[in-house]
């Protein structure tokens, strides 16, 4: 495949992504459900590991660096879900992270970003503001959860800018990819069971199902994104995964029975239109 897959490829991401974190938040016993997904991680990421060369040294800082963040990441993840809607959690967490990858990836990894992709990430990012105050504006009450969302935008953010770099650096992005899901499976299962203990074995059998297909479908998802960023702009492929949110909105309505009215309609279209502007601006 070539550049002019990415957009496809990473839609295609964005529908999966959206998908396996609607099973996550239907499950009853979330942390459960995470632990089981990344069973899939460690699986698959070791047998990769077979098929790929080793990503080399200089991809080893990204690796652990990666492996923190998505291991934080997925536990606030869990957290976030426990508290607030599946409706109003996932636009924020993921709403966050497009302005704070452009400035990552400006003060990081020193990406010139055009005024053009900047503005187009704007109008995404109005879009995304518009979807999490469908329910109204946020109480008191719902500050712990809100936290969460936030700090899960800025932990998606942080190991976006980390992964990029990382499959860069390393000499086998397939290797990269590989290690990646093998440690970040390993460190999610031992802080699992750390935080449950031997009430967490039950927990398992009674989620397997939906856990390993979450699994798979997170797996596919950002196996699909990581080699998007190889050849194509982060900004761009960061701000098109951002095309999860309309379609979390559709589950939200079509399978949980939320309802859609004209400001989710509205904001859903903001959406689509700042990623149009966003290609356009390539």
């Amino acid at each position: 495949m070539t550049e002019g897959a990415v957009p496809i490829v990473v839609l295609a991401a964005a529908l999966l992504h959206a998908v396996w974190n609607a099973l996550v938040h239907g499950v009853r016993d979330r942390l459960a459900g995470v632990a089981l997904m990344n069973t899939v991680f460690v699986a698959c990421g070791a047998v990769l590991a077979l098929f790929f060369a080793p990503p080399g040294l200089a991809a080893l800082p990204y690796l652990l660096a990666s492996t923190a963040l998505q291991t934080g990441y997925q536990l606030l993840l869990a957290r976030a879900y426990r508290l607030g809607d599946f409706g109003q959690m996932y636009p924020i967490a993921r709403g966050t992270s497009p302005a704070v990858v452009v400035l990552l990836a400006a003060t990081v990894l020193h990406h010139p970003v055009p005024a053009g992709q900047l503005a187009a990430i704007a109008v995404i990012s109005l879009g995304l503001a518009g979807l999490t105050l469908v329910g109204g504006r946020p109480g008191r009450a719902q500050l712990p959860a809100l936290a969460a969302a936030v700090g899960n935008g800025v932990l998606i953010a942080g190991y976006t800018v980390v992964d990029a770099g990382g499959v860069r650096a390393a000499s086998s992005p397939g290797g990269y990819i590989a290690w990646m899901f093998l440690l970040q499976g390993l460190a999610v299962l031992a802080a699992v069971t750390a935080l449950r203990g031997r009430t967490l074995l039950p927990a398992l059998r009674e989620g397997r199902a939906i856990g390993l297909a979450g699994g798979l479908m997170s797996l596919a998802a950002y196996g699909l994104v990581v080699w998007a960023q190889t050849v194509g702009d982060l900004p761009t492929v960061a701000a098109l995964r951002e095309a999860s949110i309309v379609i979390a909105a559709l589950i939200g309505t079509l399978v949980l029975r939320e309802r859609l009215g004209t400001m989710r309609l509205a904001a859903s279209a903001t959406v689509l239109t700042g990623i149009a502007l966003l290609e356009f601006a390539h």
